[in-house]
């Protein structure tokens, strides 16, 4: 029988695996990367418990397709190494039903193409438009024909051109204050523990155990948007160099990295929610369609929770005998920002929230933050999460 098609702008994580729940949906699917190849440098991710029970409904195990890495505690400190907060990964497993696990994000991007046909993935292809005018889309790229599609998923990133191109009226990113720095690094010999943030005046420092064994290090600070110095390994010895530890022996671990290793980006998130997540047969996810600061980690954890949500609301890839339902894909995207629009900008909003408390300067307020969040019980802390880690459900 024919299959529909479905063309994924994008083989980042929410495009990956929008493009795997929709072919063990059944249908013909297409992603076109604009890219030369696959990513082979970058930093981790961590993959919280909602993200692991959205990939579980689409037949993805995260852990046992890369690995995992569980610490046992996660919290946040102060410059001088004092604990804020923090909370057992066992108690967090009690609650949620699993812990959070935090893997390379290559790593991961690898697991999730192997998952698809080897003929899904079309890298080098950049989309130059998508041409929605008579209700079927057509997907031109720079690489070669036109492609006829039954469903686009725009999951173009956080600069993305199909939401430009759609949505010319909204505000469009809204930069958040801080530049970041991350990358990863090997060492074995510290045996560092716990995934944690520390947090200073105007600047932050995280450390997060990755599944291979080394350590995810991100860094932020409150400067002008474009701020940048020669040398990045350099700029984090300077801001840091004088934390608790293990924040200086990592510090000598980047120093010995190559400086294009240490990626630095500022920091963006939508400057308002889309006033819907789809266009006629167009569905944005991920970056594309909600971009939002990474305080609270769930950037490509509500990217994941989009793509399982879409597939479960899109009818199977095979036509049937009757052929393609004008009104089905249309009412199914329809029902996906209905299920996803308020989520995620309620996502947006906190992390917003999150990041302005990571980032006070001022003596007094940053005082009163710390109190504040060292006086508030570790279990009072995680039920605060419950919305997060317990939020992703498939409508009935």
């Amino acid at each position: 029988m024919p299959k529909r098609h479905a063309v994924v702008v994008g083989a980042g994580i929410g495009g990956l695996t929008a493009a795997i729940a929709l072919h063990r949906r059944g249908w013909h699917v297409t992603v076109c990367e604009r890219a030369p190849e696959p990513p082979t440098t970058g930093a981790g991710i961590g993959l919280a418990p909602n993200a692991l029970r959205a990939l579980d409904t689409i037949g993805v195990d995260a852990a046992r397709a890369v690995g995992s890495a569980v610490p046992t505690t996660m919290g946040v400190r102060r410059s001088d190494g004092q604990w804020l907060t923090r909370s057992a990964t066992a108690d967090m497993a009690a609650r949620y039903g699993m812990p959070p696990i935090a893997v390379p994000r290559p790593a991961l991007t690898a697991a999730l193409a192997a998952a698809l046909p080897s003929d899904a993935l079309r890298y080098g292809t950049a989309v130059t438009a998508v041409d929605d005018a008579a209700g079927r889309p057509t997907v031109r790229t720079a690489a070669g024909p036109a492609l006829p599609a039954d469903l686009v998923v725009a999951a173009d990133g956080i600069h993305s051109p199909l939401r430009r191109a759609y949505f010319p009226a909204h505000p469009g990113l809204h930069y958040v204050g801080e530049t970041a720095w991350r990358t990863v690094v090997d060492a074995p010999d510290l045996r560092i523990p716990a995934m944690s943030e520390t947090w200073g005046r105007g600047e932050r420092f995280g450390v997060t155990p990755l599944s291979d064994g080394r350590y995810y290090l991100y860094a932020t600070a409150v400067v002008p948007a474009g701020t940048r110095s020669a040398d990045p390994r350099a700029e984090l010895r300077h801001r840091f160099g004088s934390w608790h530890d293990p924040i200086p022996a990592l510090l000598d671990r980047v120093g010995r990295l190559d400086p294009a290793d240490v990626l630095q980006n500022d920091l963006y998130d939508l400057a308002a929610p889309l006033p819907r997540l789809h266009h006629g047969r167009i569905a944005w996810l991920g970056d594309a369609a909600h971009a939002m600061a990474p305080n609270l980690g769930q950037g490509g954890c509500q990217a994941i929770e989009d793509a399982a949500v879409l597939a479960h609301l899109l009818p199977a890839g095979e036509r049937g005998e009757g052929g393609d339902s004008t009104d089905s894909v249309p009412a199914a995207l329809a029902a996906y920002t209905a299920a996803r629009r308020d989520r995620t900008d309620a996502v947006r909003v906190r992390a917003r929230r999150v990041g302005r408390l990571g980032a006070l300067r001022n003596p007094l307020a940053v005082a009163a933050r710390d109190l504040a969040v060292r006086v508030t019980p570790a279990r009072l802390a995680l039920r605060g999460m419950d919305d997060l880690f317990n939020g992703f459900r498939l409508p009935g």
